[in-house]
Formats: C-alpha cells, sequence, structure tokens
C-alpha cells in the first residue's frame, strides 16, 4: 500500500513545477499558459523516513527499500470542467484514480505569470474548483439513482439498499452545496463505492515566495480559513525545486537552515499526507533486505502481514514484534530479545507505528 495523490489547482498555480521538484524529475511541463499539462504526469518518490535507515545500520543492511509515495499531476481544471469545459472530462476521470487530493493554491504575485481570472484570490479559486467537483457529483448521482431504483423494485439486496439510501443523503447535500464527504454514513466502505471526487480527502499546497515561506502571508492566513480542518500545508515551488538540484544530504540541510526552515515540502507533504488517510509503518529488518511498508492505521498483525503477500495473512501463526526505539537501544534482534522488548503477537494485535516485525506463518 502506498499513498497516491493527485495534484490539482488552477492552470498557472504551480502544479507542475511542484511536480517537478517533489519527484525530482523535468517530466512535467511547467510553461506560463493554460494546460500547459494535457495528460497526467505520474512520479514516484521515496518516503523520506530516518529510522528505517537507522535500522539498516544497526544489522549492516544495504539494501534498503523504503515505501513508495505517488504523485499524479492532473490538468488544470477551470469553471466549466464538470461539463467538459478545456480539459474537465480528463481531469475528473483522472482524478478518480487517486487516494488524495493535494489542492494546489496561487499565494504569491508575480506579474510574469498570468493568473488565469487576472487576480490573485485563493478563496475564489478554492470555490471554483469544489464547485466543478460537486457538479459532477451530482450529476453522476441523478443518473445513478433512478437505476437503482429501479433494480430494487426486483431485488432486497441489503447492499443495493445501504448503497440508495446513501445516495439519497449524498444526493441531498450536493443539492445545497456540500461535499459528500461531509454525509454522516457509518459504513465508510458505502461511502466509497459510490466513487464520487468530492468523498477524496484534501489536502491544501499553498504556493508562496521564497520570502513568505517561513510565515506565509494574507494569501495563506485566507486558505487555512477556508480549508476548516482539511492540512494546509505552505511550500514554496520554486526552493523546492532549487533543493532538488543538490544531490549532497548536507548541502540540502545547509540551504534548509538559510531559508529558516527545517523540512522539504515533501517531508510536509507525507507527513500530513499519512495523517490524512490514516497510514502508518511498520519495518522488516535483516541483513539482506530492510524494508519500510505502509499500511492503515487499525490493521491486525495477519492483515500487515497480508500487505507483503497474501500467502503470509493466509497461514499467520504469530507476529515476532520488537519496538523500533527499542532495536536500537538493544543493537537489533538478539539484544531486543534478551532485554525482554521482543514480543510474540496473535492475530488480534493491532500494529503500530515503527514495529520492527517479523511474521511466522504455515501455509
Amino acid at each position: 500500500m502506498g499513498f497516491n495523490c493527485g495534484i490539482v489547482g488552477l492552470p498557472n498555480v504551480g502544479k507542475s513545477t511542484l511536480f517537478n521538484a517533489l519527484t525530482s524529475t523535468s517530466q512535467a511541463d511547467s510553461a506560463n499558459y493554460p494546460f500547459c499539462t494535457i495528460d497526467p504526469n505520474i512520479g514516484r518518490v521515496a518516503v523520506p523516513d530516518d529510522r528505517l535507515y537507522k535500522l539498516a545500520n544497526i544489522v549492516n543492511c544495504s539494501n534498503i527499500i523504503p515505501s513508495q509515495l505517488e504523485f499524479v499531476d492532473i490538468a488544470g481544471i477551470v469553471k466549466g470542467a464538470s461539463k467538459g469545459e478545456g480539459l474537465g472530462n480528463k481531469f475528473l476521470a483522472n482524478i478518480r484514480e487517486t487516494d488524495a487530493i493535494l489542492h494546489v493554491v496561487r499565494c504569491f504575485e508575480d506579474s510574469d505569470i498570468v493568473h488565469v481570472k487576472g487576480s490573485i484570490n485563493p478563496v475564489s479559486d478554492i470555490e471554483t474548483i469544489e464547485t466543478e467537483l460537486l457538479l459532477a457529483d451530482l450529476e453522476s448521482v441523478e443518473k445513478r439513482l433512478p437505476a437503482l431504483e429501479k433494480k430494487l423494485r426486483g431485488s432486497k439486496d441489503k447492499n443495493d439498499t445501504a448503497l440508495f439510501e446513501a445516495l439519497n443523503t449524498v444526493y441531498e447535500l450536493l443539492k445545497n452545496g456540500q461535499l459528500a464527504i461531509s454525509a454522516n454514513i457509518k459504513d465508510k466502505s458505502i461511502l466509497n463505492q459510490l466513487q464520487l471526487l468530492t468523498t477524496k480527502p484534501v489536502m491544501f499546497i499553498c504556493n508562496v515566495s521564497e520570502d513568505d515561506i517561513v510565515s506565509g502571508n494574507k494569501y495563506t492566513e485566507l486558505v487555512k480559513e477556508k480549508a476548516g480542518n482539511n492540512p494546509v500545508v505552505i511550500i514554496s515551488a520554486s526552493i523546492e525545486n532549487e533543493i532538488a538540484q543538490l544531490e549532497n544530504i548536507n548541502e540540502k540541510i545547509e540551504f534548509l537552515k538559510s531559508l529558516g526552515v527545517d523540512s522539504t515540502g515533501l517531508d510536509k507533504v507525507v507527513r500530513q499526507g499519512y495523517e490524512l488517510l490514516g497510514l502508518m509503518t511498520y519495518f522488516t529488518v535483516g541483513p539482506n533486505e530492510t524494508r519500510a511498508w505502509t499500511i492503515t492505521k487499525g490493521m491486525s498483525a495477519p492483515q500487515a502481514a497480508g500487505v507483503i503477500h497474501s500467502d503470509f495473512e493466509r497461514g499467520f501463526i504469530c507476529a515476532e514484534t520488537i519496538n523500533w526505539q527499542d532495536f536500537l537501544e538493544y543493537k537489533g534482534e538478539l539484544g531486543a530479545k534478551q532485554a525482554g522488548k521482543l514480543r510474540l503477537e496473535g492475530k488480534d494485535y493491532i500494529v503500530q507505528d515503527g514495529d520492527v516485525m517479523h511474521f511466522r506463518f504455515n501455509v
């Protein structure tokens, strides 16, 4: 399991520049005109996690495999996209495939970079995209309701009934200008079946100038007010681009210090993204391979084992488990075992962030 997020926003807000910087590539065009990005660009990056390298060092392992984070740079959306304006249909189709939305908002002034609306207004920009997603969902629900209602006349299938009730709940919200994610539906799996755009969790990324990277500006404050409970990350795409050009990690650290910040935009996005999607990491550590695995919070030990291979879950016996800090303190598995820090956990164990695990199974 990874973290797949679609980078969206109005044209010319810095989506493709940010994508190139975060993924250290130059594959996404970032010219100063609308619809520079047409087909989605996809980039995968290693999830930064210092714990992984510290654990690998304990067992002298050079084969280190971090979790993967996938970014999808999606075409800019404009007013009328839900009706096919601009590249609306392409945009909507691409965003349905993502786990979360990274909504890039322009929070910088630059007369050399054209704003599609002619002026900087982050709240209006956010509302434009939210409205188009909402209208697209409303159209989708209106098409599905009659067909599902007809199906229910000849069937009392519980899933279809629950789906119909959920669609009606969502329909009322959408009609009143509310996003589907706010629906009071206990079974979230039903909500996921609807495959609606406004059920995606959203993170707002404020793209600012270099001067505003530490404290933000009046525009970022407006975004924070508008965002409500959604996370807001302040990033300068131009700074991220400079960081991407530096190969030496010490150079990157010194550059960040000179700016008065302690982490890159990628670090911020990953931290907030994991929180947004309820994700966490466990590790498998050995001399041949040390690896980070991304799972959903609340997963049991067998479910976590299944992320590696379905046989691990099917034939699960137990999991040898050590807290990552104990693994470091006692210099590995043997030291942790001698100190009484290695536990044998069964099928009901809920995996904790940072667990070092070795699964016993039989199939």
